[in-house]
């Protein structure tokens, strides 16, 4: 078995005092990759953007194409997008080939099958647009709900319009039926009613903090203005009618950077990093990380570890891996040892302590 390997020697600054050598280990080549999901501590599942699920044996190193009969709009920023798992069952987030040159953001559920997966849409974006930008769209398990982060398809003051799905978080059980205290069913009579929280643009992670049980996002913003923050009920973060510091890509402000009125974000990024997925560390390899999060960057192709504990205190921010990743789509920690996997542009990487002899 080959591995492309690089060792860091790092000190991982005023966020804890101690000094650790990673192991950063490329284990396979893919092809545009968005998301990965851990099945047991030896298995993983990954979507490609142009369409193929694929379940990787971490021990084997052995990687097979799982069939499957969704329908994918793979144009601009849409495709196959996120993947869930849990008790034998898969969720996944894509990009739906309509006619007309439309698409829509949908969530399918299908039994897991290692010939073939056979999906059935739980959740349909309403409306369908004709756009390749800005589907999200990430998932997160939080007990018996699923939420969906749902881009605003590049229509801007769409987000702000709770008749229609684009640019919200959304609120389901496993099977798509509609919890019945999501807000368009006890105070917000003109929203949709599979909609939890309002007002971003578009949103590229989505995790439950496995310590406070607390649904965060990271946010992509336009010329700045990317965020990392708590999902609030009957919550809106205000696109685009505040800009969180960010600018048009013709240079023009977009509104204040956060005021009154809003939910107002954990952390901003001004100029953009081009922020990515996320995750909220747990786990023994990296004691030190319990807590934090670490955050994926399309532009810089950096790791970020993020420290917002504390709440009375500004959020310190460092970068955890500078530059060796390519431009980082997605991250997860393994549910047994913790060692971090990362999906970037072309490869499927693990994060580890060097072991020495």
């Amino acid at each position: 078995m080959f591995y492309f390997i690089f060792i860091l020697f790092l000190k991982l600054f005023t966020i804890f005092e101690l000094k650790a050598e990673i192991t950063i280990k490329r284990l396979i080549e893919l092809d545009n990759p968005w998301s990965i999901a851990f099945i047991d501590k030896n298995n993983l599942l990954l979507t490609e953007k142009k369409g193929k699920i694929k379940l990787f044996n971490i021990d084997k190193n052995e990687i097979k194409n799982l069939l499957h009969n969704l329908n994918i709009y793979n144009k601009g920023q849409g495709g196959l997008l996120d993947i869930i798992y849990k008790d034998q069952n898969i969720w996944v987030s894509y990009a739906e080939n309509l006619k007309k040159s439309l698409s829509r953001t949908s969530v399918a559920f299908s039994k897991l099958n290692n010939h073939k997966l056979v999906f059935k849409n739980i959740f349909e974006s309403y409306p369908p647009i004709n756009s390749g930008q800005h589907f999200g769209a990430r998932l997160a398990f939080n007990g018996n709900y699923l939420f969906a982060s749902l881009g605003d398809r590049g229509q801007g003051m769409i987000s702000q319009d709770a008749t229609k799905h684009p640019g919200s978080i959304i609120r389901i059980f496993l099977d798509g039926r509609i919890p019945t205290d999501n807000p368009g069913l006890i105070n917000k009579n003109n929203w949709l009613p599979e909609i939890y929280q309002i007002g971003v643009r578009n949103p590229q992670g989505l995790e439950v903090s496995p310590f406070n049980n607390e649904v965060y996002i990271t946010n992509h913003g336009a010329m700045g203005g990317d965020f990392f923050g708590k999902v609030y009920h009957n919550g809106n973060y205000g696109w685009k009618i505040l800009g969180w510091g960010g600018k048009n890509y013709i240079g023009t402000k977009i509104g204040p950077k956060w005021k009154k009125g809003f939910d107002k974000p954990i952390y901003y990024w001004t100029p953009s990093i081009g922020i990515s997925s996320f995750v909220i560390y747990k786990g023994n390899e990296f004691p030190e990380l319990n807590g934090l999060a670490i955050i994926g960057s399309l532009k810089y192709k950096n790791l970020y570890l993020l420290n917002f504990a504390n709440m009375s205190r500004t959020p310190q921010l460092k970068i955890f891996i500078k530059e060796k990743l390519g431009r980082i789509r997605d991250i997860e920690v393994h549910p047994n040892n913790g060692k971090i996997y990362i999906v970037s542009e072309k490869y499927l990487w693990v994060i580890e302590k060097k072991i020495r002899n």
